[in-house]
This record gives structure tokens, sequence and C-alpha cells, in this order.
């Protein structure tokens, strides 16, 4: 099995050797301006299949609200804001992506989502929010994000640094699947060529590892089967407590 896995990612790789190109010299860029339109149109998609998971997994936001004041709210990697209709009336958020061109869906989902209050839009990696403060936060929210950041763990990091104590990081990300299912087997040949049309994207990472040993104190994490592509059928879904 793990022989013909490797043969077959092996021709992926191959297969995808234009991609690879295009990527050095840049035109591959052109592709970044018609993905968050890509995005916006299957989020509606995925938001309906997922919509009790999603319901679920942020219905206690609410309760990371410090004092008298609004939750405050910062979603990684927000996209085109398909996470808004979940979020509690009056709460206050900040987006960061590091895609500019999403900004425009971005405005979109605001023009249905009057119950919130938006407060700005950073472009910047997940790895570096630097414009975002120090324990400035109730609530990091990250969904379908740490599948295509360049790190982690240092991802994690920032969610930790921005977070306030007490606060809580939300997520939901598909994740690689059980070794012995054919699931693992078609997640690795396939990847070479997901990985471009899914800028970035990975379908074969262990997200759940790096979370464990993110320095939390509480961690609820569930291992769930999303009713998706087989690809991204494996998720993880819970919350962080700083």
């Amino acid at each position: 099995m793990t022989f013909l896995m490797n043969f077959f990612t092996f021709i992926f790789k191959v297969v995808t050797l234009p991609l690879q190109l295009m990527e050095v010299v840049g035109i591959y860029g052109i592709y970044k301006r018609f993905f968050p339109f890509l995005i916006y149109k299957i989020s509606f998609t995925y938001n309906k299949k997922m919509n009790d998971k999603k319901k679920d997994l942020f219905s206690n936001l609410s309760e990371f609200t410090k004092g008298n004041g609004p939750l405050r709210i910062l979603e990684i990697g927000c996209g085109s804001g398909a996470n808004f209709e979940f979020y509690p009336s009056g709460c206050k958020v900040i987006c960061t992506d590091p895609n500019p061109h999403f900004e425009k869906y971005l405005q979109k989902s605001l023009a249905v989502n009057d119950h919130l209050t938006f407060e700005r839009f950073v472009v910047a990696f997940g790895e570096d929010m630097g414009a975002v403060k120090d324990d400035s936060v109730d609530v990091v929210v990250c969904t379908l994000v740490l599948c295509s950041v360049n790190d982690i763990r240092r991802t994690l990091q920032e969610a930790h640094r921005i977070l306030r104590l007490g606060g809580a990081l939300y997520f939901l990300e598909h994740v690689v699947a059980d070794p012995s299912s054919w699931t693992y087997f078609f997640q690795h040949v396939f990847q070479p060529i997901w990985y471009y049309f899914g800028d970035g994207c990975e379908v074969v990472r262990a997200t759940w590892k790096h979370l464990e040993t993110a320095g939390f104190s509480e961690l609820k994490l569930r291992h769930i089967e999303a009713p998706l592509n087989f690809m991204i059928k494996p998720h993880i879904i819970g919350y962080a407590v700083k």
C-alpha cells in the first residue's frame, strides 16, 4: 500500500510540473485573484452542509465576553466572511487574510450580517499578525485555515499571543484520515494537485497534534466525519482556552 501510494503521488507531482513552473515565474499569482470568487461561491454549499456543526461550535461564544463590553473576535483567514452569520449580535470583529482580493467578498457578507460590528480588515499571514495587539481579543476563530498556513505552530503562537487570558481559540479544520483508510491513500496521491487548486491547501496534515502542544490551558477537541467530499471528510472541531 505504501509503495503504491508513494508511486502514484510521484506521478501526480510530475503532472503538476507546469503548475510548479507557473508558481516560480509568478504566473500562478493570477489564480490568487480568482480564488476568492471561487471560495465565496463554495462557502454557501459548505455552510449549508456544515450548518449544524457550525451552530454547535459557536453556540457558546458569548460565554467568553469579558465584563459588560462587546465580545471581541479576531478571525484568522476570514476569506469571504462565511462565519459571520454564526457570531452573536453586538460582537466586534477584526478580520485578517493574506489575500487582499477577499475584501470585496467580505463586504458582501458584512452587508447581510449587520448584527455585528466590523472593525477592520488586516492583510496579514497567520504567522505574522503584528498589527493586532497582545491580549486584545476574547476569541480567535480559525476555520479551514490551518490546512494552508506555512507554519501551524507559529500561527497558533500568534493566536495565543493575541488572546486575552481566559479567551478561546475556536477551530474547524479538515485533517488527514486514518492511515489504514483509502481516504488516507487518496489524500496523499492527490495532494500535489490539490495544493495548487486549493491555493496551498494540504489535506495530509495532523493538525490536532499541533493544537495539543500549543500551550493552551484547556483543549476541547473532537474528530468528526463531515458530510463533504471524501478528501476533506475527516475534520476536527472545538476550542482551546488560554
